[in-house]
């Protein structure tokens, strides 16, 4: 069978960074209690990685405290078409809590109406270390990205 993963180029890289950079929402997966969860979270690309502001009192929160290790999909289909055709990017990170303070007024700026919520003693951000990447550019584009691919 032939391999289905085309060799990374520049086009590949470009519309990952694209994705990457223009999400302001994803598909958050993560281990909760052995099994797998995947809940809607706010995206942000700052400071050279992808960002969540996270309350703990939430589900995925806690089991990012147990368990690191995440996955994230970033992509919306277009209006018409089939949707498996129009470009997604997979991620297979570590979520790391950070300092809320550096990263307050950039995430307002892409996330406005965060402002009700985002100075709660319960929410803070979880920058994503990106450890591999998954593209799919559309029907039959699909690469291997690494992390060094997405800087």
């Amino acid at each position: 069978m032939k391999n289905p993963i085309r060799p990374t180029d520049d086009q590949a890289r470009a519309l990952a960074k694209s994705l990457l950079t223009t999400a302001r929402h994803a598909a958050l997966g993560v281990l909760h209690d052995d099994m797998p969860m995947v809940t809607r979270t706010a995206i942000a690309w700052l400071d050279h990685a992808p960002h969540l502001l996270v309350s703990d009192l939430s589900q995925h929160t806690k089991a990012l405290a147990a368990s690191p290790a995440c996955s994230v999909l970033v992509g919306d289909p277009a209006d018409k078409g089939d949707p498996l055709t129009h470009p997604r990017l997979t991620l297979q990170c570590l979520a790391h809590r950070v300092d809320k303070s550096a990263l307050r007024a950039p995430w307002l700026a892409l996330h406005p109406k965060s402002k009700v919520y985002i100075d709660f003693a319960d929410f803070n951000f979880m920058r994503l270390s990106v450890q591999t990447a998954f593209l799919n550019g559309g029907f039959g584009k699909a690469f291997i990205l690494t992390a060094d691919d997405l800087k």
